[in-house]
């Protein structure tokens, strides 16, 4: 039973958004003149922008409409994105997903960001040329920790599932993966806080212990 397709997920496991986010969230409470404090910033965890901007309307009495709100959140994200010094890879995953590719493996991008992020993370890097497929969890009825996305991954990769690996960074994920009856690698990042790894079948904090021939007992 070899390993034949890898399925990532993307945030917090290729790279890590998240400053970004929080960068332009707050420059937009800035605009908004609220004052949001990190209680209430935390509780958006998850959220989409769509649900932020609803719950900030309400919570501050605001006049603009959500669309509106969500505009300059997504206009600061971009600036920040194309801009911010600090935004890269997750340390050694470039060189994983080389690795990977090299040897054979099939790769499937199943994340729950938004297809335009996707392709805007695909073109920044240059990982258009490693990945057979990419599946957008905004597109689908289900969100993790609903198996969905991950058996559709696994089709995409024309593979049993279980010659296929998950590698995620989040409960949700992890749940899911395990739901699709999926193997999962768990990530322990730096910025990974309150995470439950105890479904996952392997939890590593380098990128390395990930190889094929450090995993190959497993398959």
């Amino acid at each position: 039973m070899p390993l034949k397709a890898v399925l990532f997920d993307m945030d917090g496991v290729i790279v890590d958004t998240e400053p970004l986010h929080r960068k332009a969230y707050f420059k937009t409470f800035d605009e908004l003149e609220i004052v949001v404090s990190e209680e209430l910033y935390t509780s958006f965890t998850g959220a989409s922008t769509k649900r932020v901007s609803e719950t900030l309307i309400n919570e501050f009495n605001l006049d603009q409409t959500y669309e509106a709100i969500a505009g300059i959140k997504r206009s600061h994200f971009k600036d920040y994105f194309y801009n911010d010094d600090e935004f890269d890879l997750i340390p050694g995953v470039r060189k994983l997903i080389e690795h990977y590719h090299e040897n054979g493996v099939k790769l499937i991008l199943a994340s729950s960001a938004t297809m335009v992020t996707i392709n805007m993370v695909f073109e920044k890097f240059g990982l258009e040329q490693y990945f057979s497929g990419k599946i957008s969890g905004a597109d689908l009825k289900e969100s993790k920790p609903h198996p969905e996305v991950f058996l559709l991954a696994a089709e995409m990769a024309g593979e049993p599932v279980e010659n296929c690996m998950v590698i995620e960074d989040s409960t949700n994920g992890i749940l899911a993966a395990h739901r699709a009856k999926i193997f999962c690698a768990a990530y322990r990042s730096p910025h990974s806080k309150n995470q439950d790894y105890t479904l996952a079948d392997t939890v590593v904090s380098d990128y390395e212990d990930l190889e094929l021939d450090k995993i190959s007992k497993y398959f």
